[in-house]
């Protein structure tokens, strides 16, 4: 169901909902909560609910700190981890100035604009995600609570009772969940979303890393989409399915194209490889993000594409090929640990410029790149996406696709928020330099 307004104040008068969360989250994607009384609610509605925007990430300086928060009605549901008296609804909010312009800084409004733009050209931009987790014993220690590999299933998996628990709890929330399974490391499970427009997918992204983490700590663990807490195994990534539909109809499939993918396909694809090092800090926005971006654990280091090759950087899933609904591309390098408004922005600004700039899609590579030696790699002008945060910061603050899309504001406040990490994380002393330099140097 799709609420308005009125149908919101009705609900919650109704049923006695007495405490309603604001959503919305910073520049980094973390989420940010105002909670106010069922009294305040149509007050919220009408003219938003201030707060002090100095004190969030990337938001307001002190000066220009007054800003508001209202609520979007259509994003209406029940925490279904709330019962009784206790029963607490969310919504997730858009930022306002307080003169009711849409706030620069807000990453809805960033995602907003980008898909408006779509929009105007006849496209709707759709996107399937796939969350990738570790449960941990604690919050201190990366404690496996599992021992379990690909799809395996383990007779009284306490892991998989959580990631049911967290799939109901979705469902529950109106948040379909196509599939989920224990992926290749150890306490590590995946979430398939069903794919849906990338502002709704959003917001499910931020609610999904909020239920996992919820439903896992109630039974005492911790959940984290951290991209790679453990050394020597896979990390998480955030494997992104991406269509765009056309009047009803999927503009990414041709069915007499050799891969079934339309020129609108190629174009996009190819916007995406051309781009990918510039917007790379958006979609790995972390210092570990790069920890999983290495040869040899099913993540992406070279920019290229092919059907079922997994180690390129953008896969075309090849299950139910000539099936127009089915057909779409993967991106392999997110993680789960970006920002999904951000993220979602720069993959569709960079797809839709390979379409308006009709940029040529090289040949796909099906070989695994892992194994090529550097020269055949070179031969094929296979580039590597940045091997860490500071590369990728480099090449962002370059980008003029990227400041274009996030706006003068978000850009610059990002950029010196992901130079102030590396900062602090050059400057560190790390417990494997302890262990090879104190008794030998």
């Amino acid at each position: 169901m799709t609420y308005e307004k009125e149908d919101v104040l009705r609900r919650v008068r109704e049923e006695k909902i007495r405490t309603i969360q604001l959503w919305f989250v910073d520049i980094l994607g973390f989420l940010k909560c105002i909670s106010i009384t069922s009294r305040e609610l149509e007050s919220a509605f009408e003219y938003g609910k201030g707060f002090d925007g100095s004190s969030i990430a990337g938001f307001a300086e002190a000066e220009e700190s007054d800003i508001l928060a209202r609520p979007d009605p259509s994003t209406f549901c029940l925490l279904p981890w709330t019962v009784g008296e206790n029963i607490v609804a969310r919504m997730f909010c858009d930022i306002f100035t307080p003169d009711g312009e849409p706030y620069p800084a807000d990453p809805r409004a960033i995602l907003r604009r980008v898909t408006e733009r779509a929009r105007k050209k006849g496209f709707a931009y759709l996107v399937g995600p796939e969350l990738e987790y570790f449960y941990f014993g604690s919050e201190e220690v990366p404690e496996v609570i599992d021992q379990g590999g690909y799809f395996e299933l383990i007779s009284n998996d306490f892991a998989e009772t959580l990631r049911n628990q967290a799939v109901k709890a979705l469902e529950t929330m109106e948040i379909p969940v196509e599939a989920s399974h224990h992926e290749v490391s150890p306490s590590q499970h995946e979430l398939d979303l069903q794919y849906a427009e990338a502002l709704v997918m959003a917001d499910s992204v931020v609610t999904a890393r909020m239920v996992v983490k919820e439903i896992a700590s109630q039974s005492g663990v911790h959940a984290t989409f951290m991209p790679k807490p453990l050394p020597n195994v896979n990390g998480s990534g955030m494997h992104t399915h991406q269509s765009l539909f056309q009047n009803g109809n999927n503009a990414f499939f041709d069915p007499e194209s050799e891969h079934h993918l339309s020129l609108v396909a190629q174009q996009f694809m190819a916007g995406q490889l051309r781009h990918v090092r510039e917007f790379c800090a958006v979609t790995n926005q972390w210092v570990n993000s790069y920890k999983r971006l290495v040869p040899g654990y099913e993540a992406p280091v070279y920019i290229s594409w092919a059907r079922r090759n997994r180690t390129a950087l953008i896969r075309v899933p090849d299950y139910r090929r000539g099936n127009e609904k089915a057909t779409r591309i993967e991106i392999r390098s997110p993680d789960p640990a970006c920002n999904p408004y951000l993220a979602f922005a720069v993959l569709l600004a960079a797809g839709l410029k390979g379409i308006e700039e009709q940029y040529e899609l090289p040949p796909p590579v099906e070989p695994n790149i892992y194994k090529m030696q550097a020269t055949e790699r070179a031969e094929r002008n296979l580039e590597a996406l940045p091997v860490s945060l500071h590369e990728a910061r480099r090449l962002m603050q370059e980008s003029e696709l990227v400041r274009q899309t996030l706006g003068d504001h978000v850009f610059n406040k990002f950029l010196i928020n992901k130079e102030m990490e590396w900062e602090e994380y050059r400057t560190q002393v790390t417990p494997l330099e302890l262990k090879k330099g104190l008794a030998s140097l």
